[in-house]
């Protein structure tokens, strides 16, 4: 297959399990997140997609999830370029805080406010805005001219640097992409016309 565009969240972390705001702090899977990135793989394997090329985070989360991935499709010599314009939104000084802790410190209403608006930033972190400023431009300078030259190309990155290429990917309204919420685990795959629009976009879990 040609022209694909792969995104992928990370399986489930340590700290998505224990409800923590993670960011750029640097955990690992959980054992349910290890059979996540398998699960995902196999899906792919299914669909006999066959890779040109990988990108993922600074992060080991998405690190080893594409790792897994590529064990499973049996690419695990394929090359990968890691970035941190990849990472995870950073949560600034919620990172490491329980959800419900947070609430309590700054009110349900705040938190609410950092999780889910798309310019207001929580304390020393980058808002949803500031997140797609940094994502998106490394996606139209390093990803987008691969798929364009006819490759598949394969993204393993995190819930937040996913959604601010699915906003533009979609093209989604701010308000659109703050109701978006990618599974962990589920690829998503994309084939693109030659100008970087859309031209078929399927969730291989649905």
């Amino acid at each position: 297959m040609n022209n694909v565009l792969v995104l992928v969240r990370h399986g489930q972390s340590e700290w998505n399990k224990l409800n923590l705001f993670t960011g750029w702090r640097d955990v690992d899977l959980t054992e349910k997140g290890i059979e996540e990135a398998r699960q995902a793989g196999a899906l792919l394997k299914a669909e006999g997609i066959r890779f040109d090329l990988g990108f993922t985070s600074a992060l080991i989360r998405a690190q080893r999830t594409l790792d897994l991935i590529l064990e499973e499709i049996g690419q695990t010599g394929l090359p990968v370029v890691k970035d941190q314009a990849l990472n995870e939104r950073d949560y600034g000084d919620l990172a490491g805080l329980n959800k419900d802790d947070a609430r309590e410190r700054w009110g349900e209403e705040q938190v609410q406010i950092w999780r889910r608006s798309y310019d207001v930033p929580p304390p020393g972190g980058e808002s949803l805005k500031d997140t797609a400023a940094r994502v998106l431009p490394y996606y139209e300078a390093r990803i987008l001219p691969e798929v364009k030259a006819g490759k598949a190309v394969i993204v393993a990155a995190h819930g937040n640097s996913l959604r601010a290429l699915v906003m533009v990917l979609d093209t989604l309204s701010q308000d659109q992409v703050l109701q978006l919420n990618l599974a962990t685990g589920a690829p998503l795959v994309y084939r693109l016309n030659g100008d970087g629009s859309v031209a078929e976009k399927r969730d291989l879990t649905v």
